[in-house]
């Protein structure tokens, strides 16, 4: 490969967002083609030699957070907001350059920071950068304006038509599931690839030890109790009510629902709805987050466990989310190989369902019906081996590093062929 140095922006490079899973996963692929990976962001846990932090691309930096105010649910901005996010823009741009320089930069990859628009003056300063070089970009594309609620009133539509993503030649668009890639096409008119969200199915986990009933004792479950996981933040898009309701109709003997991400990023109001659903149905909510780093990192940032951790512990994994850009969840509970409920999700249902995996699916409600299914599961040995392993050989043909590698090298292959022109 003739591009050696690899520069990663995002919003955030960090902890255990899918955002942040999928940049790891990248770098992996890219590095053992030879490459070197770099990171600009506005929060960042990869090594300090290959990192560039740069607060005002967080999408939680202050500044920007005013910008959202002023922004969206309106349909017009003051001048004053204008003003703002152009000096952030110009500022941040000349960041931009700065780390093209340090790290001698060959190949750029904004990650979501040219698709969803938290970080407006980030999204205006990438596209601005690439117009003025002509540097080779391939833009990774997770969510989407057109797809969350808050975006459709906003005072900015001039800045979402013009960088959010931007059209220009030197720009390939990568995005993570069909539906997306037909909207890109459909409102933009920009060819793109589909990259799905991979796991690195090669590599099976290694054994385990017996940890989990350190985990277990720690979080207030029993040896006997049955650990429900469900690893994904606390959102409103997750329907986290749908797994407590699970566990509320397993009339288990300590009814409890572990919850392995965040519950910070979008507010506390859903968090406190939630908890106060938990103990109306008699279900016990333990939020581990706080106990959860990422994988690969020695001292996962001072927490002691990891999520793969959290997955060999669990008995039964619960998604029942409403939306998904793609469902890095569903690749982990394949990849640990553990029984699964999933809500049929429209990019489960175009995507992931198709292939043949074997799930115990809902129809965005729990009956009855859905815990016999599980019972029926958890209860037979062979149905459950056969269910996993089954799902796990799915995983490794459609959704692994190899998958990743033919097309992601072949974005940079093009790139490269345009660069030598």
């Amino acid at each position: 490969m003739r591009f050696r140095n690899i520069g990663f922006v995002s919003t955030r490079i960090s902890g255990t967002d899918g955002v942040s899973l999928e940049i790891e996963k990248w770098a992996a692929v890219l590095e053992r083609n030879g490459c070197r990976c770099f990171y600009l962001s506005g929060e960042n846990d990869r090594s300090p030699q290959r990192c560039m932090l740069l607060k005002e691309a967080h999408f939680q930096h202050p500044d920007i957070l005013e910008i959202q105010d002023q922004c969206y649910g309106k349909r017009v901005r003051s001048r004053t907001a204008t003003k703002k996010i152009h000096e952030l823009r110009e500022h941040i741009k000349g960041e931009i350059y700065e780390f093209v320089r340090r790290f001698d930069i060959d190949l750029l990859i904004p990650e979501n920071a040219l698709a969803i628009p938290l970080n407006i003056p980030l999204g205006l300063a990438l596209t601005e950068f690439i117009a003025e070089t002509g540097f080779p970009a391939i833009a990774h594309h997770h969510d989407f304006s057109w797809e969350r609620e808050r975006f459709l009133v906003s005072g900015v539509e001039d800045y979402l038509t013009w960088a959010f993503p931007p059209c220009l030649p030197t720009i390939q668009h990568a995005v993570i599931n069909s539906i997306a890639s037909h909207q890109l096409s459909y409102r933009k008119g920009i060819s793109n690839t589909v990259i799905p969200n991979v796991y690195d199915f090669a590599s099976p986990p290694a054994p385990w030890g017996d940890s989990c009933g350190e985990i277990k004792q720690r979080i207030g479950l029993g040896e006997g109790d049955l650990f429900i996981l469900q690893p994904t933040r606390v959102v409103p898009r997750k329907w986290v009510e749908r797994s407590i309701e699970i566990v509320s109709l397993m009339n288990l003997e300590n009814p409890s629902l572990v919850i392995s991400h965040s519950e910070d990023d979008e507010g506390g109001l859903y968090s406190l709805r939630i908890r106060e659903y938990a103990r109306n149905l008699g279900v016990r909510f333990i939020s581990v987050g706080d106990l959860v780093g990422p994988e690969g990192n020695n001292n996962h940032n001072g927490k002691k466990y990891t999520i793969g951790d959290m997955y060999q512990c669990a008995d039964l994994i619960c998604y029942p989310s409403g939306y998904e850009g793609f469902g890095n969840a569903f690749l982990e509970a394949i990849y640990y190989k553990k029984p699964i409920v999933v809500n049929r999700y429209s990019i489960y249902v175009a995507d992931i369902e198709p292939k043949g995996f074997d799930t115990i699916a809902i129809e965005g409600f729990v009956t009855g019906q859905t815990v016999e299914k599980i019972y029926r599961v958890l209860k037979d040995e062979e149905r459950l081996r056969q269910m996993v392993e089954t799902n796990y050989r799915l995983g490794e043909k459609f959704f692994s590093y190899e998958v990743l590698e033919r097309l992601l090298l072949h974005l940079v292959n093009i790139l490269e062929i345009q660069c030598a022109v």
